[in-house]
């Protein structure tokens, strides 16, 4: 089992990516669960037609511990287990350890015993990486961290914050940085500057988008591109990005 936790900054296409390479994943026969960790609960909207997922946070809120693993977890396109972590009542509680108290429930509902699945994907709030935000981090969590970034100035300040905090976590045997997937923007110099992010981080990219329409076009019926435009040069551009994702597992350092 491969586990991966994807951040990168808020609105850059993370939770877009990370459908879309379950989506891909699946159609090669591997078995994924992504998890959504994100107090707004719409990381898997996509692999759910629209259809917004009972939260773990949720459940714990209103039945305590008296729910089955079933009620938090549900299949979506390709057979994806899709999870939402949830957050606390707004301005009420702290949403970093929401997600700490979602991820253990998981555990403690023996999720990855019941589902086995051959990839698990984390998708993680923004460029959020203090208390529960880091958690996916660390170990027994994530193997791998990817960056979704495109050139625009903030999302590289994002993420060269997340790959610091990978780096500052890696003595204590947390997750190590797979590398950066660039989510073009159509920015001058963009795949430069992010080339220069990775040099300066030691890292690598690992994959490229390209900044299209059909993204939308998907997006707009509630499907990823891999199910709505499975022809497209767009479903073509992910796939690949989740074999360069796997690659990057094998090869990265511990």
């Amino acid at each position: 089992m491969i586990k991966i936790a994807v951040y990168g900054k808020g609105g850059i296409g993370k939770s877009t990516t990370v459908s879309n390479l379950a989506a891909a994943l699946s159609e090669k026969g591997l078995r994924v669960m992504q998890i959504g960790c994100d107090p707004k609960a719409d990381s898997t909207t996509l692999l759910t037609h629209g259809v917004k997922m009972q939260t773990a946070l949720g459940l714990m809120r209103e039945r305590n511990n008296d729910f089955a693993l079933s009620d938090m977890a549900k299949e979506g396109f390709g057979g994806v287990i899709c999870v939402e972590a949830g957050g606390p009542t707004p301005g009420l509680g702290c949403a970093g350890r929401g997600i700490i108290a979602a991820l253990e429930k998981l555990e403690e509902k023996g999720a990855y015993a019941a589902f086995c699945p051959d990839v698990v994907f984390y998708d993680v709030l923004g460029d959020v990486v203090c208390g529960g935000f880091s958690m996916p981090m660390r170990a027994g969590y994530a193997d791998r961290v990817f960056i979704v970034t495109s050139g625009e100035n903030m999302a590289l300040h994002a993420a060269a914050n997340i790959a610091m905090a990978v780096e500052n976590f890696r003595g204590r045997g947390y997750a190590s940085l797979g590398g950066l997937i660039l989510n073009r923007r159509n920015v001058k110099n963009e795949e430069e500057k992010v080339r220069e992010l990775a040099g300066d981080i030691s890292s690598q990219i690992v994959g490229s988008l390209d900044f299209s329409e059909t993204v939308q076009q998907a997006e707009a019926l509630s499907q990823t591109v891999i199910e709505a435009f499975p022809e497209s040069e767009m479903a073509a551009q992910y796939r690949a990005l989740a074999d360069a994702v796997l690659r990057a597992c094998e090869v990265a350092p511990c």
